[in-house]
């Protein structure tokens, strides 16, 4: 670690939060500053690598610079005020919580501008898509920065319009469709949730969350508590998704371009559960005990239902499409978070936050590979990736553009190297023992085998039991995609695909060495989130 002084951390806090608005706006000008290329796309392109690579380094110099000592105390905090009438404040701060999360946007945001500057999704102009990009990445950090229930909201409502557009004027087949699904759930979500944060706000003459959760629902009734628990719980569920709200994810994944779908599954999902976490457990200590077990059921309900959604999809035959797939696997995924911060103790909770990270890069990953599946065979479906055609050529099928093969069986022969990640992003999801994946829904299950006083024993170790069986469903059809994706015999005269270009390496390989480093050494970020989440359980964040 590296000795910086408060002021510093202080402005790099507030460049990571406002930097990529400051980088949006540049980027609608007629050209960006101090950038050029072989074209005004290609320069504007250029521009949003450069800008979301200022912001990684600068979470990551935060990151450095951050008190591992000391990871439950608020750092590198600006607390300014903004609407005295109201006393709403623009208050921000990291602690040993948020910063995982901080850093993990900042990262899947650079490698989504990398990935694009070498192969910009169709659709209008790359000004736009640049500036709704980094639009989108400063809401989602400020999500994770901000301290004040007000700002908290608007910067959780502030991804919205840019991930609308993102789906509905760069994604593919019914993304009108899948993007008004999208902003109508969440946005109907986020209606009932304002109303709870301004309760919690009137009631207890404050928005600020640090005060909130130190004084630990202190000065909030049972019943005042019960009401904000439900409608805040109710917009992050919205967003997490848990089922039964989850519809919005399976065609919002499907129609999203693969950068879309890589921020949303990895950046946007940890937005929900995040508010239950930093605003629900520490604020409404007393409503959220009370609906903790429903809570939990419906985690768990999500875990097979989301498993069963894979198996039907990945089963021999069925029309499944691999994106709808990881998208029905994050249901399940996310299940088991929900389940962590159900059990209210340390280790539930901690798994979820371990689990959280894990999804983001695992699933950002799969999403990767399947985006690069689709450029290379002009289709997403499973039968198609899975059936061994050599005679079909897609010119005539309508099913890929001229220049592109038909993938068929047989992945690990016609591009290994494809294959072989392929394969590892799918047994890391798996959750398979020396991988991320593992340590959070393993320490989520513990966490429901003990949970916090008060709470059914026996319930829980019923939802304990489900959240297992969820495993196993998910090794299985994980194990089912890759037998028909990637195995098999490869025919005579069987066209190869092109396997991993360069810029795809340097997109996918920070992911698949953060999965290995978390699986191996999960006291790297379990050490940063367990005092944060004792203080936080225990009396709030100072």
């Amino acid at each position: 670690m590296i000795d910086i002084s408060e002021s510093v951390m202080q402005f790099l806090l507030a460049f990571v939060v406002v930097g990529p608005l400051l980088g949006a706006v540049a980027a609608l000008l007629p050209a960006p500053p101090g950038l050029k290329g072989k074209s005004p796309e290609q320069a504007v392109l250029r521009h949003g690598v450069t800008v979301t690579g200022a912001v990684l380094v600068a979470a990551v110099v935060l990151a450095l610079g951050f008190d591992h000592g000391h990871p439950s105390r608020m750092q590198a905090t600006t607390d300014i005020s903004w609407i005295p009438a109201l006393d709403v404040r623009i208050h921000l701060g990291i602690d040993g919580i948020s910063l995982p999360l901080l850093v993990l946007t900042a990262l899947l945001t650079f490698l989504c501008a990398l990935y694009s500057y070498f192969k910009m999704p169709s659709g209008p102009s790359p000004k736009a898509f640049v500036a709704l990009l980094l639009v989108l990445e400063s809401g989602t950090l400020a999500t994770f920065a901000v301290l004040d229930l007000l700002l908290f909201f608007l910067a959780f409502e502030m991804v919205l319009v840019p991930m609308y557009f993102l789906i509905a004027r760069w994604g593919g087949e019914g993304r009108t469709r899948a993007a008004w699904k999208f902003i109508l759930f969440t946005l109907l979500g986020s209606v009932v949730m304002l109303l709870g944060l301004l309760l919690i706000g009137i009631k207890a003459g404050t928005f600020d969350m640090v005060a909130l959760a130190t004084d630990n629902g202190r000065s909030l009734t049972t019943s005042v508590q019960v009401i904000a628990v439900l409608a805040i719980g109710l917009g992050l569920a919205v967003k997490t998704p848990m089922w039964p709200l989850h519809s919005w994810l399976p065609e919002a994944h499907t129609a999203a371009p693969t950068v879309g779908s890589v921020l949303l599954a990895g950046v946007l999902l940890k937005m929900g559960t995040y508010g239950f976490v930093r605003i629900l457990l520490p604020v409404a200590p007393h409503g959220f005990h009370i609906f903790a077990p429903y809570l939990a059921a419906f985690a768990v309900v999500g875990i097979i239902y989301g498993s069963l959604a894979c198996l039907a999809l990945a089963r021999q035959g069925a029309k499944g499409d691999l994106k709808r797939l990881i998208a029905y696997s994050s249901v399940g995924h996310m299940g088991f978070v929900l389940l962590g911060i159900a059990t209210m103790t340390p280790t539930g909770v901690n798994g979820a936050l371990f689990a959280n990270i894990a999804h983001g890069l695992i699933t950002g990953l799969l999403f990767f590979l399947v985006g690069a599946l689709k450029d290379r065979t002009g289709s997403t479906e499973l039968d198609t990736l899975s059936l061994a055609s050599p005679d079909h050529h897609p010119s005539t099928s309508g099913s890929a553009a001229p220049d592109q093969v038909q993938t068929g069986a047989a992945l690990y022969a016609k591009a290994p190297r494809l294959g072989g990640l392929l394969a590892f992003g799918a047994v890391a999801s798996l959750g398979l023992p020396g991988l991320a994946g593992f340590w959070g829904e393993m320490l989520a299950l513990f966490g429901a085998f003990e949970p916090a006083a008060g709470l059914s024993r026996p319930a829980f170790l019923t939802f304990m039991a489900i959240g297992a069986f969820g495993t196993l469903l998910t090794a299985a059809y994980m194990l089912v995609v890759v037998r028909r994706v990637c195995m098999g015999a490869l025919p005579e005269q069987t066209p190869r695909l092109a396997d991993v270009y360069g810029y795809e390496f340097a997109a996918w390989t920070p992911l698949v060495a953060l999965t290995v480093v978390a699986g191996l050494w999960p006291r790297a970020l379990l050490g940063l989130t367990d005092p944060a989440v004792h203080q936080l359980l225990a009396g709030g964040t100072r």
